[in-house]
């Protein structure tokens, strides 16, 4: 029974009082002396997090592939393996470093790279995938990594969405040489904007920190830079945001994995309808709850946002594969890519990102299904 008439939104965050006074402390005293309290704290508790050596916060997580791909030293020439369906920003900090990207199929279940594609990809130009999880699932990372060190291609984990997901015990964000996780507002913890870095090698987390600091080395007093680099700092009050929602990650998780569960309890016996799948041994965070309707009952993503958009239910596109959009489209990187990557091609059209913000209630959630339940029957 259609009842709800406020806007329900597609993402949004969950801030208490903890948050409120962490940022109100580093706006009032975070200053002079105690500069970088915040992010050392921060960086400290995101690294034991996800169990990594180190951490560099960042302004972005796009910034945090752009740093990565740099300190493993992508250039022109280069390679670099994207999954095609992904965000552009997996894709982009690889073309501003004048390295070619390569567009690789994903999986049909857990919509992440597929490690057939990926090996079928490589060439003797490539330096570096791309290993995106994707709206929080994880793909076949024991095989992806075997293939890499077989090749001798260097691994970063772009986790940007899938903080607290897991793999046979592994936290998202501890696999290959660098990994990076964004902290957009619309992701289950925010600092408004940012990301962070991870590694276990000190000697690239010290090329970031170098990179990320306009080419200066640590401890420089007399502003005499050493290289060309990059301005990709965190402010102290994104820190102490992130302080604060990492040390809430179980409860931020546990809530993404909820809203799933009422979704999926309602709408796993409609028939055409494909949620998130998570395979044997591995956790998914949820980041997204997403739908992907069988082609048959003629209803694309477009279809179903003009839907929503009738009952005021806010509603996200799966995202398009890469090599598709015009952005890419012209580069050598698309030639043959749709013929090469058909599950991209095939599943996207279809595919939807329900509303999934930490406000969500089981209410809600019982409104947006019974939206979804009329598909079937509006489709005949």
């Amino acid at each position: 029974m259609l009842d709800i008439v406020e806007r329900i939104f597609n993402a949004g965050p969950s801030i208490t009082q903890r948050e409120i006074d962490y940022v109100t402390d580093a706006v009032t005293n975070a200053w002079y002396g105690n500069a970088g309290i915040y992010n050392e704290r921060f960086e400290r508790a995101f690294a034991d997090y996800v169990d990594r050596r180190f951490a560099v916060g960042l302004p972005t997580g796009t910034a945090g592939i752009h740093l990565g791909l740099a300190a493993l030293g992508v250039g022109p020439g280069d390679e670099v393996i994207v999954p095609e369906v992904t965000w552009i920003a997996s894709a982009s900090p690889a073309s501003h470093l004048g390295a070619e990207v390569v567009f690789a199929d994903i999986d049909e279940r857990t919509w992440c790279l597929s490690a057939r594609s990926f090996e079928a990809s490589i060439t003797p130009r490539t330096k570096a995938v791309v290993l995106v999880d994707l709206y929080g699932g994880v793909p076949d990372m024991d095989e992806i990594l075997r293939i890499a060190e077989r090749y001798g291609i260097a691994v970063l984990e772009d986790a940007a969405q899938a903080i607290g997901s897991e793999y046979k015990g592994r936290r998202a964000g501890s696999f290959g040489e660098i990994s990076i996780f964004s902290f957009h507002g619309s992701k289950t913890m925010t600092t408004g904007e940012g990301g962070v870095l991870v590694t276990d090698d000190e000697t690239l987390y010290r090329r970031v920190r170098l990179l990320a600091d306009q080419g200066r080395l640590p401890g420089d007093r007399m502003f005499f830079n050493e290289e060309l680099a990059f301005k990709y700092k965190m402010t102290s009050m994104q820190a102490a945001l992130g302080l604060a929602q990492i040390e809430r990650i179980d409860e931020l998780v546990e809530k993404k994995r909820r809203i799933f569960a009422w979704y999926e309890d309602r709408l796993r016996c409609v028939d055409g309808f494909q949620l998130n799948y998570e395979p044997p041994d591995t956790r998914n965070s949820y980041w997204m709850t997403s739908l992907v309707l069988d082609p048959k009952l003629g209803f694309k993503k477009e279809d179903v946002m003009c839907l929503f958009d009738e009952y005021n239910v806010d509603c996200r596109p799966f995202f398009f594969p890469l090599s598709a959009l015009p952005a890419y489209r012209d580069g050598l990187g698309a030639v043959g890519a749709r013929e090469r990557n058909p599950v991209a091609y095939s599943l996207t059209p279809y595919g939807v990102n329900l509303p999934s913000p930490m406000n969500m209630t089981e209410e809600k959630v019982r409104f947006v299904c019974e939206i979804l339940e009329r598909i079937p029957s509006l489709a005949r």
